[in-house]
């Protein structure tokens, strides 16, 4: 696997805190979650696509509506993206579902099951 430069990873920072306002400001798409966050986001080193991770608050059905809605609004990202940006191109955008977030969650309550189950058992 190839590290990224330095001109990538600023060009991904730059991309992630445009698309993080733009969620927060722009869309107005009732499918988009209100609670919706840019994990991450990675540019190729030719600027022509782009995956950005998405985390979700909420269920399984509110999850994939805002896959939906994203999907749906992308051009208007794109178009967003391009005027915020001085870049030579704005790359498509992929979005993905992160669920690193809830899964992290997950594990941490099973952790503290396991340890009060010990200290039930020591006591």
């Amino acid at each position: 696997m190839r590290k990224n430069s330095i001109k990538n990873t600023r060009v991904n920072q730059e991309v992630l805190r445009e698309l993080s306002q733009i969620f927060r400001d722009g869309i107005k798409d009732p499918r988009v979650a209100p609670m919706t966050s840019v994990v991450a986001v990675e540019v190729a080193p030719d600027l022509k696509t782009c995956k950005a991770y998405i985390s979700v608050y909420g269920d399984k059905k509110a999850q994939e509506d805002t896959i939906l809605g994203l999907q749906s609004a992308e051009g208007f990202i794109r178009r967003e993206l391009a005027h915020r940006l001085n870049m030579r191109n704005t790359p498509q955008i992929r979005f993905v579902l992160d669920q690193s977030i809830e899964y992290g969650v997950e594990m941490s309550k099973k952790i503290d099951a396991v340890t009060r189950d010990l200290k039930e058992d020591v006591e």
